[in-house]
């Protein structure tokens, strides 16, 4: 069955993201790494049992909000288009979040871990500064 014409929308748009363009952006992984970063750092210089223990916990939650943040432009931002011209796109993800886990900067206190992960994340705003520009 066919609408009426009145029904019918006179504008038809499209989108490539869920919301409009602006509310995502790596940045918010990248500082939540380069805070893990500190964190591991700060650990390394100080002995104290309850310092190195609070560090532990806030490294730890700062690595979830990098998984989650990076969730967050991998399943909503970046949409089959991208994947086609950045073929490497999903395994970029998936190392990079498995660099925030427990494998990774989750489960390390080494700083060069996060500096591996920053690089990741590097790669993938770069990737994303590219998509926006195309858009």
């Amino acid at each position: 069955m066919r609408l009426p014409r009145f029904l019918m929308p006179r504008t038809v748009v499209s989108a490539h993201c869920d919301l409009p363009c602006g509310v995502y952006d790596p940045a918010q992984a990248r500082i939540e790494a380069e805070s893990i970063k500190g964190i591991m750092e700060k650990y390394q210089a100080n002995t104290d049992p309850e310092f190195r223990t609070r560090a532990i916990i806030i490294k730890e939650e700062r690595a979830q909000l990098v998984k989650h943040h990076l969730w967050v432009l991998w399943t909503d931002y970046f949409k089959a288009p991208h994947f086609e011209k950045y073929p490497n796109l999903h395994q970029l993800f998936n190392e990079t979040t498995k660099l925030a886990g427990a494998s990774g900067a989750k489960g390390s206190l080494d700083p060069a871990v996060a500096d591996q992960l920053l690089g990741k994340i590097e790669e993938i705003a770069k990737i994303f500064w590219e998509t926006k520009q195309a858009a």
